[in-house]
């Protein structure tokens, strides 16, 4: 069990003219709270975060006289840039991980690799659905601005269903048990093997650098010869 000191959260705020939001997530558990003003935006984000087994509270008031557009994308960049902050936090996920799940007749697939390289197909086959005061491009697009902030790469596919309500909710819920399993410690495998580096590069060390630092980094780069490496 992950002790109270080394639990992995990140609180943010995000302002702008369109939407104003208060985010806190904890990785390791804990109440979910969400309230976006879009209730069936609530709800699949809501069980995102209880299926990946997250604490959450996501409070954002939004520019919906307009459409729901910004108050979705920009809730789901929050997020994003949250579970990045959090993963960095503590120790190294496992990254990769897939799940399926299904909702009565709709079954969904998730493939996730938190590589710290933005990519996202989100294929829920919504269309024009509305699903209450959501559009269902908007529940794709949620998806898609959640990849990018936290530069992860998702693969997010509908396989079949009829219901554009169960298809949305599968899809997420597939999502976050995915996440769950991508998010949790690398450490022993089920066997008790240790797992297999997260990849062939290494751990990639990103740093904020003073300009000092930075003068010194890069004189000693500029005097290696092309291809040196440490």
């Amino acid at each position: 069990m992950t002790s109270e000191a080394g639990r992995r959260r990140a609180a943010i705020g995000r302002r702008s003219r369109e939407t104003e939001i208060a985010l806190s997530l904890d990785l390791g558990g804990g109440e979910v709270s969400v309230d976006s003003g879009i209730g069936f935006l609530d709800h699949l984000v809501g069980s995102l975060a209880l299926h990946a087994g997250w604490g959450l509270e996501l409070y954002c008031r939004g520019d919906l006289e307009v459409d729901e557009h910004h108050s979705a994308e920009d809730c789901a960049l929050a997020l994003g840039e949250a579970l990045a902050r959090a993963l960095a936090s503590g120790p190294r996920p496992r990254r990769f991980a897939s799940a399926y799940a299904p909702l009565d007749e709709a079954l969904a697939r998730a493939v996730v690799d938190l590589s710290g390289r933005p990519f996202c197909r989100a294929v829920l086959g919504l269309g024009t659905a509305r699903l209450g005061a959501l559009a269902g491009e908007n529940a794709e697009h949620f998806v898609s601005s959640l990849a990018m902030a936290a530069r992860a790469t998702i693969h997010l596919e509908v396989l079949t269903g009829e219901n554009a309500h169960h298809r949305a909710e599968a899809a997420f819920k597939a999502l976050a048990l995915a996440l769950r399993e991508a998010c949790a410690p690398a450490g022993l495998s089920a066997t008790g093997a240790a797992e297999a580096a997260a990849s062939a590069k290494g751990a990639v060390l990103l740093e904020e650098l003073s300009p000092e630092l930075f003068a010194e980094r890069s004189a000693a780069l500029r005097a290696r010869p092309a291809g040196g490496r440490r």
